[in-house]
């Protein structure tokens, strides 16, 4: 792990300098935890969609010198191939680097008018016991396959997937994400998904600095925080913030979105050329990010490449079998 830094808040010397007012840093904002290997920050590539993509995520990513914790995928395990995602698991395998992919049927893609409207319905949920039956299919093939950590967009299917992990259905060393769509939103929903199973948990990227904080105060739980987010999450760029989000929000993963840019779920070759040009770019992203951390003495504190774990969390009793 590097060795944890002073940082240097952005702009604020010269606008001292001219009698401007600058607030003061509050040490009691700051989070309390870290990772299990010390560090407070680790990185992630989105929108991985398949080997071809991964591949030009992993050469650019060589090409620019940006670490790479973990690459997550969003169309879904059942949107891939057996050899596809044996490619992708042997490519993050060489690199030291944890492979996620989503779970299986939801309620976006579901028959339910409901989605459609302009409340959203259930939202990416998955609506009935088939299409949950339909991601404890994806878990245990893409476990098979060796994929270790898996995305999950509904309490009920990251209940399922962890009551299996506790009875030995699913590897042990299994980590389950909660996507962003799902995100909670306030410190007892947070709490409440650590303890249904989630290892980390994404949170809405409107979130502000205090609401981290806030977050913060009940749970260790990793987050993962679109430091810039795709349109359909709001499209924010929030690069300069990057290290007071760390601050409040470690342990976190800074995830590199690419707002501005189309949809690529469900991912086909129809898509091809969006998917990698966009893949590319995220990489780049990442660099900006990365770059304006080290000019504000602000990248100190990564984790080691190839951590994963992400420590002791609290979790509901599992209820034994009838």
């Amino acid at each position: 792990m590097t060795a944890p830094s002073l940082p240097r808040r952005p702009g604020v010397d010269a606008l001292a300098r001219i009698g401007h007012t600058v607030r003061a840093t509050d040490p009691a904002d700051a989070s309390p935890h870290a990772f299990p290997d010390g560090g407070t920050w680790r990185t992630e590539i989105p929108s991985v969609e398949g080997p071809e993509a991964l591949a030009v995520v992993l050469k650019e990513s060589a090409r620019l010198a940006v670490p790479v914790h973990r690459i997550s995928q969003g169309s879904g395990v059942w949107m891939l191939t057996d050899d596809e995602i044996t490619e992708m698991v042997g490519s993050c395998a060489e690199r030291d680097i944890e492979l996620c992919l989503f779970t299986g049927p939801r309620g976006t893609w579901d028959i339910g008018a409901a989605t459609r409207t302009d409340s959203g319905g259930a939202g990416l949920r998955a609506r009935g016991h088939d299409a949950l039956a339909g991601c404890v299919e994806d878990a245990l093939r893409a476990t098979a396959l060796g994929v270790r950590c898996l995305l999950v967009a509904d309490e009920g299917v990251l209940w399922t997937l962890h009551r299996m992990r506790a009875a030995g259905l699913l590897p042990a060393d299994t980590t389950f994400k909660l996507s962003a769509l799902t995100g909670p939103v306030n410190p007892a929903s947070y709490a409440v998904y650590e303890r249904l199973g989630a290892d980390s948990l994404n949170v809405p990227s409107d979130l502000t600095p205090a609401h981290l904080t806030e977050i913060r105060r009940v749970s260790r739980a990793p987050m993962d925080f679109y430091v810039e987010a795709p349109d359909d999450l709001g499209g924010y760029i929030r690069m300069y913030e990057a290290a007071e989000l760390i601050r409040r929000g470690a342990p976190l993963y800074l995830k590199f979105g690419l707002s501005r840019s189309p949809g690529i779920y469900p991912y086909g070759a129809q898509l091809r050329d969006t998917a990698l040009a966009t893949a590319r770019e995220r990489v780049r992203r990442g660099r900006l990010v990365l770059d304006l951390l080290a000019r504000h003495g602000a990248d100190g504190g990564m984790s080691p490449l190839g951590s994963r774990q992400p420590g002791e969390l609290r979790r509901f009793p599992v209820p034994e079998e009838d």
